[in-house]
């Protein structure tokens, strides 16, 4: 995949005139997708989907959403595209499921939330503001991390 296409393309897609100091940077996941190897109609679905992703976290910013709000909510939406490896679109492991890691920051309060070995949460980021915003903790993992995502009552995907 090449990225500086898209940051070409998803340029054009803001509006400037009414342009705010405000910036987006958007990672479609790890991997490889070599580009001689994509179909037009493929390179248009990821494009599509990340121009979505832009559209909905520039609009927030610009309507003076806080900066971790719309980060959740960008990782939100990647999550749930199967065409990214995060959440829904998670590589497997050898095993044949889903070990998803997340993590999230605050740069104005310096907190940081992260779960990893995480299995069946349908947003793994949203698992880990809570654990920055509920607990003491930074960074809990496997059995932790599902126990506590129970406990905060997260949604779990459906395993299809």
């Amino acid at each position: 995949m090449s990225f500086p296409i898209f940051y070409e393309r998803l340029s054009l897609f803001i509006n400037h005139s009414s342009y705010m100091p405000i910036a987006v940077a958007l990672h479609g996941g790890a991997g490889t997708i070599l580009r001689s190897e994509m179909k037009p109609d493929q390179e248009a679905k990821y494009t599509n989907a990340l121009k979505e992703v832009l559209h909905n976290t520039y609009s927030q910013l610009s309507q003076g959403k806080t900066a971790l709000d719309v980060v959740e909510k960008g990782v939100i939406l990647l999550e749930n595209c199967p065409l990214f490896n995060a959440g829904k679109g998670s590589v497997f492991t050898a095993e044949g499921i889903h070990e998803m890691d997340a993590s999230i920051m605050d740069g104005k309060s310096r907190s940081a939330g992260a779960v990893s070995l995480v299995t069946g949460i349908k947003n793994p980021v949203h698992l880990a503001r809570l654990v920055m915003e509920k607990t003491d903790h930074v960074f809990l993992a496997g059995p932790g991390a599902m126990e506590f995502a129970r406990m905060m009552d997260c949604e779990f995907a459906n395993q299809d």
